[in-house]
């Protein structure tokens, strides 16, 4: 092993050679006097820089040897196949030690020990602390140690074990511990005493070998319990040495009173063997044990007292415990020593403090003794101490001096101290060293160069080659001196700057003023009018990021030939090695590299920032160490990459436009290059590598910028699309938000690629990634979206159905067969369902589907239409691919929330009190009556088609036909009904008696689910105040004859009749409706129906009837709506029309029951709700044709007057209805007739006393007395 010799010393006499050495390199001070001439003075001072950067040489060449760096690092004596700089290793331990390392496992235990001193320093500190705490209050102490996790798990046996084992504690305060009562102490006793093995072990010594841990504690009670558990372990490790515990807990308890007793001075009357055996009689269980044991422990204990360990006070002696139990002997004792005459030199000080005392023990015996020193953890104190002084002493010399010897010497140190400080992880000292080269380049004042500057610079390059893998923050010096050695290099050169590529002037004429403001031209005319060439010229500070900005005027002859002779000097430097620095990138270390990139993008950063001169040699730079470094190891790779892609994202966003245009043109390269590499299937490199582009998509406020990032996807995508595996999903991405832009131009040129990428190349979309597909269906439906085109919204909705042709072919769910099944996102989820095996692709179908539903609520019909058409032809041709559960889940997440304004509908009709007009689909613009028909038909056509798997989903899409049902408009409501009587009249016998019974109980719940709130609509009329209202219903006849109106109403008024009014007829009409369906219905399928079926539809017609009845015998209401109507100039509410009809289905399907189904009619007491319902019709026709007449009060009338023209016009409507029922009580049975004749046989009468509008119920009227009444008269006795 190679070892440093150092000569004895210590280390302020080291410090003291170092600041010896620092004065002599400075020179005596102003003013003082000296017997040394000039020369020698000026030797004297070289030879002190000698000294000094021997010191520093010897350092880094032994550290060198230490850690087993691969070859020498001076460039001379290393190739590129001696070192490999992912095996260099640094001082704290960082990226893999290299192969010496391996071979030397010493060495590699050193390196741990060095490396890992802190980490035992805090954890020893934090352990004495917890020490310390319990010595104080045992139980908080236990509760740190634990908390601060020093005692394993925390649990007793872990508390129990550090008690015993660990030095330092106070033997007193773990007795009083393990005396307490509470739980957690006493756990953690009877664990220390179970850790004791007794066996075979004589009680006395037994006793004595259990309390040398600790001292008993004072209180009885705690020394009761801890000496009743010895006594339970003892007689468990020897079973048969006493007849029971008990025995062996007196004994011992005997026992510690005969130690007292013997060994205390202060006891005067000492217990003789005689009573010690006396004392213990009748113990063991009630017998005695022998004398010749008792007498035996008796002289054991007087003999050898039973003593127990004194607390630790000394910190040696606690130390040297910790040091025992954190396996540090043989390295360091890091806590207890202070340093009283200097301030301590750190964590590892104490080593050096180790070094002294065995320097000091041997001093005496010679003089030329030396040791061998193998930690390279020594230098830390040594270059802890010494680089201060070294950074002045190179420094001051290197700027005061223009000897080519002296500074030559100078920048040896620097370089010597840079590898030193960077390989030993000393990052303060490092970046100070580094810095001080970078301003001794006087890059940042070129017109003041010398060549010692230009000697800095080569240092700078050497730096950066050799000692590349320990720059890491410091590569940002190095990088900037390289950015600004390479201006300086262009101006010289008379190239154009980087600004002039960013701008849209004339480059033709600014290139020829550059070449005219060359080198050669700047020599010839001694003067410069350039402004970004006068602003290197005048300089600035180190830290400016652009030179001379602030400065102003001409520069001075002077100033411009100095700059011209330092130009020249840079030639010195070619772009050779220049450029090695980036090529050698790849030879970097994992995090070498990453800090390296880190770097260059800071600088480069600021570069392009320059709001004067902007620059690009940095990010070209960034393009060329991407292409030497994409052949890394993945995981390194994705760490260089995080932080490149924070810095396209950074800059592409930038506001400076030409910026952000180069470096997504640069970006583009990069890409280009990547995606030749092959990806494997699941991999999400290519991705990563996108994201940026995405992310500038999303965000970028710049047109310009979104359409550069579309063409450059394009142009990438379409030449690469072999390759492009998990890029597809940021391709997408890039596409979905180029289809929500605001540019047209942007939306078209996206959509061409797009339709491009599906027409040619669909099979490539899924050939690894089957996710891909979801991504692209998503990206199509942002396109269906587009407000700019029609046409791209069409042709997106065919794409998506080319897509569910492509899916429904199987070659996309082969490849999900067996795989991971995607996620489904949080729009597509299916409302819990779960799937069999068989339905791996449905996490494809769902996001298509789902989207094509979304866009039937498009407010544009074209694609509305669209959307509607494709989704269910989907649907028809692909359903076959479908379970039952996928079925399902397509019903509630796709089908059904296309139809969701219906329950928007009902919603308003149930809640809505009041308002200026009546909701319809129609008034809303997404939905009108063709659409509403169009949705309906496809729905059922769905419905039937796929049966035997969607019959579940019956009362669904009974809920929808009746929400078409229930909306306030004509042409829905009639849609609705023709779809329910097409499903109907499909399905036929194939319904069961349960849907049938769905079916009209949906409509029943329809028929009365909106009476609520027309009922609230309806008694808005009360408040409506109409002149004379109070007057008779003849007299408001008579009034309205001749003009009377009401015209006083009020306006709002007026309106909130007309609201009214309009519902009234909605609802009429939504009434009638449902009586057509149901009539249509049990005419078409009643051979289908049983009896609990027919018992709901009577329960329907039985409902609107009575509903309708209702209606109309509110004359006062009648009358407000007709004097509206008269004013608003509308049509009166049907209302005598609806009881008609109503009435008339009534008893046509009562007749219906009673002639054909005598059973039901039987149940149901069919004929009694016949003969009722005729009597309600006949009332109410006498009600209109003698409504004036009131044969129960007052004189007899002997003349009526005329009906008006209104009550004419009621009759006539009513007579067809009167007709009816008079027909239908006639062809009653004649036994049945005769039961009920009593109840109807007075209307009859006044039926002939009646005036009628038609002389047809006269003839009706006298048949029913000639046929009917006549022989039950005759047949009375």
């Amino acid at each position: 092993m190679t070892v440093m010799w150092m000569r004895l010393t210590f280390l302020k006499d080291i410090c003291r050679t170092v600041n010896g050495l620092l004065k002599t390199s400075l020179g005596p001070p102003p003013g003082s006097f000296t017997t040394l001439s000039p020369a020698q003075d000026m030797t004297f001072q070289l030879e002190s820089v000698k000294c000094l950067v021997s010191i520093i040489k010897s350092v880094g060449g032994w550290m060198d040897q230490q850690l087993r760096i691969a070859g020498d690092f001076y460039p001379q004596n290393k190739t590129e196949s001696d070192v490999t700089a992912e095996n260099h290793t640094n001082i704290n331990g960082e990226e893999g030690a290299g192969p010496d390392s391996e071979l030397h496992p010493e060495a590699s235990s050193e390196l741990s020990d060095a490396a890992t001193l802190e980490q035992r320093r805090a954890y020893k500190l934090e352990l004495q602390k917890g020490i310390s705490l319990f010595n104080r209050k045992p139980s908080r102490g236990i509760e740190f140690l634990i908390r601060t996790k020093k005692v394993g798990g925390g649990s007793p046996e872990d508390v129990a074990s550090f008690l015993k084992n660990t030095s330092g504690l106070s033997e007193t305060m773990i007795g009083d511990y393990l005396g307490e009562r509470e739980e957690f102490p006493l756990k953690v006793m009877h664990a220390y005493v179970d850790s004791f093995n007794f066996e075979a072990m004589d009680f006395g010594e037994a006793i004595r070998f259990f309390l040398r841990g600790f001292r008993l504690p004072g209180e009885a009670q705690k020394i009761d319990r801890i000496m009743e558990k010895f006594a339970e372990r003892y007689c468990k490790c020897n079973p048969n040495s006493f007849t029971s515990a008990d025995t062996a807990y007196v004994l011992a308890y005997s026992v510690i009173m005969l130690n007292t007793d013997a060994h205390n001075s202060m006891v005067k009357d000492k217990m003789t063997k005689a009573d010690f055996i006396r004392n213990n009689r009748g113990i063991d269980d009630g017998k005695d044990l022998p004398e010749e044991y008792l007498g035996s422990l008796y002289d054991q204990i007087l003999k050898n007292e039973i003593k127990m360990n004194a607390d630790s006070s000394t910190p040696s002696k606690q130390a040297n415990g910790l040091n025992k139990l954190l396996g540090l002997e043989g390295i360091l004792n890091l806590v207890t020593w202070k340093q009283t005459e200097e301030k301590p030199l750190g964590a590892n000080g104490v080593l050096v403090r180790h070094i002294q005392e065995q320097f000091k023990a041997k001093s005496g015996k010679s003089e030329s003794i030396y040791y061998a020193v193998t930690d390279v953890a020594i230098l830390r104190f040594m270059v802890e101490v010494c680089w201060g002084p070294m950074l002045a002493a190179f420094s001051v010399t290197l700027d005061q001096s223009d000897d080519k010897l002296a500074t030559s010497q100078c920048l040896q140190g620097f370089r010597h101290a840079v590898h030193v400080t960077a390989v030993m992880g000393l990052q303060t000292q490092r970046d100070a060293f580094v810095t001080s080269v970078a301003k001794f380049t006087y890059l940042h004042c070129a017109a003041d160069m010398k060549q010692k500057n230009i000697d800095a610079v080569k240092t700078i390059i050497s730096i950066a080659i050799e000692d590349g893998n320990y720059l890491q923050e410091a590569w940002e010096h190095i990088l900037t001196c390289l950015s600004r050695f390479e201006h300086l290099q262009l101006l010289g050169e008379g190239a154009l700057p980087d600004a002039s590529f960013f701008g849209g002037s004339n480059i033709e004429a600014e290139e020829k003023m550059y070449k005219s403001t060359g080198l050669q031209s700047l020599k010839k005319k001694g003067t410069l009018q350039n402004p970004a060439v006068m602003a290197v010229v005048r300089g600035g500070s180190y830290d400016s990021t652009t030179l001379g900005v602030s400065a102003s005027g001409l520069v001075s002859p002077e100033q411009i030939n100095n700059f011209i002779l330092n130009l020249n000097l840079l030639d010195q430097i070619g772009s050779f090695e220049l450029n090695h620095i980036f090529a050698q990138s790849q030879r970097l270390n994992s995090d070498a590299i990453v800090a390296f990139v880190k770097a260059l993008c800071k600088v480069s950063m600021s570069e392009l920032q320059s709001l004067t001169d902007p620059r690009v040699f940095s990010l070209t730079k960034i393009v060329e160490i991407a292409h030497y470094n994409m052949n890394r190891i993945r995981l390194v790779w994705s760490r260089i990459w995080n932080v490149l892609s924070d810095f396209f994202v950074s800059v592409g966003l930038s506001e400076n436009l030409s910026v952000a245009i180069f470096v997504m043109d640069s970006l583009r390269q990069l890409a280009m290059k990547f995606l030749e590499r092959e990806e494997l299937a699941n991999y999400n490199f290519q991705n990563e590598f996108l994201r940026p582009f995405v992310i500038v998509m999303q965000k970028s406020g710049s047109a310009e910028i979104r359409e550069l990032i579309v063409r450059c996807v394009s142009q990438m995508v379409l030449s690469r699309v072999n390759n492009v595996k998990s890029g597809w999903k940021s391709v997408f991405m890039v596409f979905t938000a180029a289809a929500a832009d605001e540019r047209k131009n942007i939306v078209q040129l996206a959509f061409e690629t797009m339709e491009k990428i599906v027409r040619e190349y669909f099979p490539y979309i899924t050939e690894t990634e089957t996710q891909t597909f979801t991504d692209c269906v998503r990206c199509l439906i942002t396109f269906t979206s587009s407000r700019f085109s029609s046409d791209v919204s069409l042709n997106a909705i065919a794409f998506l159905r080319f897509c569910a042709v492509k899916l429904a072919d199987g070659g996309l769910v082969a490849k999900a067969v067996g795989g991971d099944t995607p996620p489904l996102g949080k729009d597509d989820a299916l409302d819990g369902q779960t799937f069999n095996d068989k339905d791996d692709h449905v996490s494809f179908w769902f996001p298509l589907l789902t989207g094509l539903s979304k866009l039937t609520s498009d407010p544009r019909s074209a694609i509305r239409k669209s959307a509607l058409e494709v989704l269910f032809n989907i649907l028809k041709d692909h359903g076959h691919l479908f379970s039952r559960p996928v079925w399902i889940g397509i019903f509630s997440s796709v089908i059904f929330p296309i139809f969701s304004f219906l329950s928007d509908t009902r919603d308003m009709q149930t809640n809505d009190e009041k308002q200026s007009s009546p909701p319809s689909i129609g008034s809303s613009g997404s939905w009108d009556s063709e659409a509403c028909a169009v949705a309906a038909e496809c729905l059922v056509d769905l419905f039937v088609s796929f049966f035997s798997l969607v019959r579940s989903q019956l009362s669904g899409v009974l809920s929808i036909l009746m929400g078409f049902l229930r909306s306030l408009g004509q042409g829905p409501a009639s849609t609705g009904v023709a779809a329910l009587t097409r499903l109907a009249g499909e399905l036929g016998s194939r319904l069961s008696e349960d849907e049938w019974t769905h079916i009209f109980l949906a409509l029943k719940d329809t028929a009365t689910s909106t009476l609520p709130g027309f009922l609230k609509v309806v008694r808005a009329m009360d408040n409506i105040e109409v002149p004379d209202v109070s007057q008779s219903y003849a007299d408001f006849e008579m009034m309205s004859e001749n003009g009377v109106t009401i015209g006083d109403l009020e306006e709002d008024t007026l309106q909130m009749a007309g609201y009214v009014v309009s519902r009234m007829k909605s609802h009429i009409a939504m009434q009638l409706l449902i009586i057509q369906v149901t009539a249509d219905l049990y005419k078409a399928n009643h051979h289908y129906f049983s009896a609990a079926n027919i018992k709901v539809v009577l329960d329907i017609f039985s409902s609107i009837a009575s509903h309708a009845h209702q209606l109309n015998s509110e004359a006062i209401l009648q009358l407000k709506l007709r004097r509206a109507c008269s004013i608003l100039e509308l049509s009166d509410p049907p209302m005598v029309h609806f009881e008609n009809e109503s009435y008339q289905n009534y008893l046509n399907f009562l007749l219906s029951l009673i002639a054909h189904d005598s059973f039901v009619s039987k149940d149901a007491n069919v004929e009694q709700q016949f003969v009722t319902t005729c009597e309600r019709v006949l009332q109410r026709y006498l009600n209109c044709a003698s409504g004036h007449l009131n044969q129960d009060a007052g004189p007899v009338v002997h003349w009526a007057l005329p009906l008006g023209s209104a009550k004419k016009e009621e009759l006539a409507a009513r007579t067809p209805l009167v007709l009816l029922a008079l027909r239908a009580l006639s062809g009653l049975e004649r036994n049945s007739f005769r039961g009920h004749v009593s109840r109807f046989f007075p209307l009859l009468v006044d039926l002939v006393r009646s005036e009628h509008s038609s002389c047809e119920v006269q003839q009706v009227l006298s048949n029913v007395f000639l046929s009917c009444i006549g022989p039950v008269i005759k047949a009375e006795p």
